[in-house]
């Protein structure tokens, strides 16, 4: 009641003083403008450049991986195991290889190099496998190709990884992937055979950087079943050695691996009741992680744990012996 009785007494006034009150002609008092333009210019005077803006925004995102498409769009649709033919492949590259899977267990069974016998360069690695066995992906990456080759690869799989490598996995039996599929390191990708320009059943493997094929023995110790290092250096005059490559440590890890799996040497035959699983212990390296040799023996983190009684994050000693299945 008192506040409708002050509007209607202010009115009053206004109308008895014959001021026209119009909305859109309303100004503030002199005094307050004053005052308001006092206040403004006391704040002193600010402004964005468009580059400091742009600067900004840029540096919000500056370790931001880059895009995933953009490492699958050089030669991506080729046909051809080497779809970077014409293109500028620089003299050096580190390519971080710590996330990684072996594609199968087995022992080299005939090394990267020229071959006298097929007057031919034997661009990859022949790992021993038998027809069936389960060929994982080396590192994360996309399916580029699934393909048959008579007088080659015959069954074969070519995947791009993230870390711009490519690896090639020839004279399979099937295959368990389809071209653009994304796989992690240690999914199945394919199942091992003896098809194309094969002699037994084995697994061709290429690891490639930009079509050049690069020893497989410079990034992977066979006979450890590990990487050399976290990170392989490419060089193009010297990608196609190995490093640390020892044929008598294949041949020590040849003779675990057929008597683990109690094949008959010389036959590729495994013995009725045994399975392809490998060693059922293993015994920790300096560096090691829980996931890493979950990774290496295609196993889980969680099954580990389970097997040795131990959690995530246990700390682990080198010559630690862990159960793995």
């Amino acid at each position: 009641m008192k506040l409708s009785l002050k509007f209607s007494t202010l009115a009053t006034l206004i109308a008895m003083a014959g001021i026209s009150v119009d909305a859109q002609e309303y100004r503030l008092p002199g005094q307050h403008t004053q005052q308001h333009g006092e206040l403004i210019a006391s704040q002193g005077s600010y402004s964005v450049e468009l580059e400091n803006t742009t600067q900004y925004l840029e540096s919000l995102f500056n370790e931001e991986e880059e895009p995933e498409f953009d490492i699958y769009e050089e030669g991506w649709n080729s046909g051809f195991v080497n779809c970077y033919a014409g293109v500028d492949v620089p003299q050096t590259a580190v390519i971080d290889v710590r996330r990684y899977a072996m594609p199968h267990p087995g022992y080299i069974t005939s090394p990267y190099g020229y071959r006298r016998r097929f007057r031919r360069m034997h661009k990859g690695i022949d790992i021993k496998a038998n027809t069936g066995d389960t060929i994982r992906a080396a590192f994360d990456g996309k399916v580029r190709l699934t393909k048959y080759e008579r007088r080659g690869y015959g069954y074969y799989v070519v995947l791009r990884h993230t870390n711009d490598l490519e690896t090639v996995y020839g004279h399979l039996s099937k295959f368990l992937v389809e071209p653009d599929q994304y796989v992690r390191a240690g999914d199945p990708i394919g199942l091992a055979g003896n098809t194309g320009r094969s002699f037994g059943s084995h697994l061709h493997f290429e690891t490639r950087y930009m079509g050049y094929a690069i020893n497989p023995a410079a990034i992977f110790d066979f006979a450890n079943q590990t990487t050399h290092t976290d990170y392989y250096t490419f060089d193009k005059d010297t990608y196609q050695e190995a490093r640390n490559f020892d044929p008598a440590a294949n041949e020590a890890y040849a003779q675990q691996y057929r008597a683990t799996h109690h094949i008959e040497y010389g036959s590729g035959r495994r013995s009725p009741g045994s399975s392809s699983g490998g060693s059922a212990t293993y015994t920790v390296r300096s560096g090691d992680s829980l996931s890493r040799i979950a990774s290496r023996n295609h196993t889980t983190v969680r099954a580990l744990c389970r097997l040795n009684g131990i959690s995530a994050n246990a700390v682990l000693r080198p010559g630690q012996k862990l159960r793995i299945r």
